[in-house]
C-alpha cells in the first residue's frame, strides 16, 4: 500500500523560510511525477508545484513562483519543497501526491502557519 508522509511544517514569521519533506513508500517512487498541493482554511486544495519523475521540469503556481523550489531525491524516495519569503497567504496544510492525477489516498499533510 502506498504511503505518503509529509513533514517540516511549522510556525514562521512572514519573510521566513521552511523546508518540507515528503517520503513515499509502497511503490517505485522514481517512476512517478510528483507535486505539492496545499489547502487553506475554507478553501479548495490547490496545486503548488510539480516535478517530473527524473527531477526535470519543475513547475510552479504563479503565487509561489520565485519563492518556492521543488526538488526530489529518488535514492531516498523523498521530495522537498523549499519555501522562502513566506507570506501570510501561504498558511495552509501542505500535501504531496502524484501529478497530474493524484492518488485517491492522501497523507496527513504538514501544517504551515505564517504569522505577521
Amino acid at each position: 500500500q502506498v504511503q505518503l508522509v509529509e513533514s517540516g511544517g511549522g510556525l514562521v514569521q512572514a519573510g521566513g523560510s521552511l523546508r518540507l519533506s515528503c517520503v513515499a513508500s509502497g511503490r517505485t517512487f522514481s517512476n512517478y511525477d510528483m507535486a505539492w498541493y496545499r489547502q487553506a482554511p475554507g478553501k479548495e486544495r490547490e496545486f503548488v508545484a510539480s516535478i517530473r519523475y527524473n527531477g526535470a521540469r519543475p513547475d510552479y503556481a504563479d503565487s509561489v513562483k520565485g519563492r518556492f523550489t521543488i526538488s526530489r531525491d529518488n535514492g531516498k524516495n523523498t521530495m522537498y519543497l523549499q519555501m522562502n519569503s513566506l507570506k501570510l497567504e501561504d498558511t495552509a496544510i501542505y500535501f504531496c501526491n502524484e501529478h497530474p492525477r493524484p492518488m485517491g489516498s492522501w497523507g496527513q499533510g504538514t501544517q504551515v502557519t505564517v504569522s505577521a
